[in-house]
């Protein structure tokens, strides 16, 4: 092998397994590295070297080798480029319109604004809605009146105005006169029904044998109507046909069963004459202590004044006649009710209190529920429907814990929210009623 072949395979050698020789990139990085190497052959002078050997018999023998030295000139051009290193994370990039906003990330929004012109930025704020429930209408409305105030409003005057000028505009011709009868335009046909449906409306049908369509088949609206009733379809007849049905009498006119069903017509009651009690005359008797005024009806009297009920409850400690006592609706206040309380407390023949839709706060309540401890002949006591329509969960349980004490009580008239209370208070007035079920049973023995 000569000696330029050596230089070209060495050459050859060294390209393929030089570091420098870098591998091409992948599409995601954006390093690149060329390389360029050109080698060229200098030819260089040709020497002369002579070499003395002895040979085998003792002779001196000069040999002359001449020897050409060749130059490799080697140019190597590397060529390198920045990188750039991509991290991709498992969120999903804001997009609007299919396009990616990451790239807005760092842009300053003060510096883009500045860049607008005052057109330009009225017009980006008609298209931006703020969604600021502090900012007026008018501020988040896109719409601006350019026209110029001509003064306050005054709604009055609007509703004039927009109704006169509603009056005065003139309808729009019709350009064809309304004939009746005809049909203008295309009439409206409906889409064929699909066949799945039709199908499915066929195997729905019941067949109830030739027996039972024959006679439905044959029978009469008032047939159906009794026959609707016995088995309870409600919902197919009115009021009327219902009990007409039951009773017997026949359908009335004009309500059959292809008829339009109205609702029945009320009752008309008369009016619940005016409570006619004297006050005045009712008080000086309690005072007296009449044996005949057992019940005290002052329901439904709205003029009674405090002074008259504060003279009533003076009174009721000294009678001993008085069972029945109604108050309801006559504008008791806690003021009075507080009188009533004192007063219940020395009663000696009082078996029925009824306070019923008045102004009584619940602790008031409260105070005449514990009134009820002392006085141990009241056996009935209401007073629903006042001002506070609930009670709440601590007034409702004291009320209860006072219900439990009192061993007279046997009906009570109070809206409770709470099931506890509920239970609690009725369990404590059947057990009452028990024991003086009882004890009348032993007293008859």
């Amino acid at each position: 092998m000569s000696d330029n072949e050596d230089v070209v395979g060495a050459a050859e050698e060294q390209t393929k397994t030089s570091p420098d020789s870098v591998p091409a990139a992948d599409d995601d990085s954006k390093t690149s590295v060329v390389t360029e190497r050109t080698e060229e052959v200098i030819p260089g002078e040709t020497e002369k070297m002579v070499t003395e050997s002895i040979d085998e018999d003792g002779d001196v023998v000069e040999e002359t080798t001449e020897v050409t030295r060749k130059t490799v000139k080697r140019t190597m051009k590397i060529t390198e480029t920045s990188s750039t290193t991509k991290t991709t994370t498992l969120t999903t990039p804001a997009k609007l319109y299919g396009k990616d906003l990451s790239e807005y990330d760092d842009v300053d929004v003060e510096s883009l604004l500045a860049q607008l012109s005052p057109e330009e930025i009225t017009i980006l704020a008609k298209e931006v809605d703020p969604d600021d429930n502090f900012l007026p209408p008018d501020q988040r409305c896109s719409y601006e009146c350019t026209k110029d105030a001509t003064g306050p409003l005054n709604r009055k005057q609007l509703i004039e105005h927009i109704n006169k000028q509603a009056i005065e505009t003139p309808d729009q011709p019709e350009f064809e006169p309304y004939v009746q009868g005809k049909v203008r335009g295309k009439k409206w046909v409906p889409p064929p029904r699909d066949a799945r449906d039709i199908e499915a409306e066929e195997q729905i049908a019941i067949d109830m044998g030739e027996e039972y369509e024959h006679a439905l088949s044959d029978a009469t609206q008032e047939e159906i109507i009794d026959l609707a009733a016995i088995l309870g379809f409600h919902s197919m007849m009115n009021q009327d046909q219902y009990h007409a049905s039951l009773l017997n009498k026949g359908q009335p006119v004009g309500l059959g069963w292809d008829g339009i069903t109205k609702s029945t017509q009320q009752k008309l009651f008369p009016m619940d004459p005016p409570n006619s009690t004297d006050v005045e005359e009712s008080i000086k008797r309690v005072k007296d202590d009449d044996n005949k005024l057992v019940d005290l009806n002052l329901n439904n009297i709205k003029n009674i004044s405090d002074e008259k009920l504060e003279q009533l409850f003076d009174a009721l400690p000294q009678n001993e006649h008085l069972e029945v006592l109604s108050l309801t609706n006559v504008g008791l206040t806690d003021k009075t009710a507080l009188l009533l309380a004192e007063a219940i407390e020395k009663s000696k023949t009082l078996r029925v209190l009824n306070v019923e839709t008045n102004f009584l706060s619940p602790p008031v309540i409260v105070r005449l529920v514990q009134a009820l401890l002392k006085c141990h002949t009241i056996e009935e006591f209401r007073a629903s429907n006042q001002r506070s329509a609930v009670l709440g969960n601590k007034i409702e349980m004291e009320i209860t814990n006072l219900v439990e004490k009192n061993p007279s009580l046997l009906r009570l008239g109070l809206h409770l929210e709470f099931n506890d209370a509920r239970h609690r208070v009725a369990a404590h007035l059947q057990r009452n009623i028990d024991r003086i079920r009882v004890n009348r049973l032993n007293q008859r023995k």
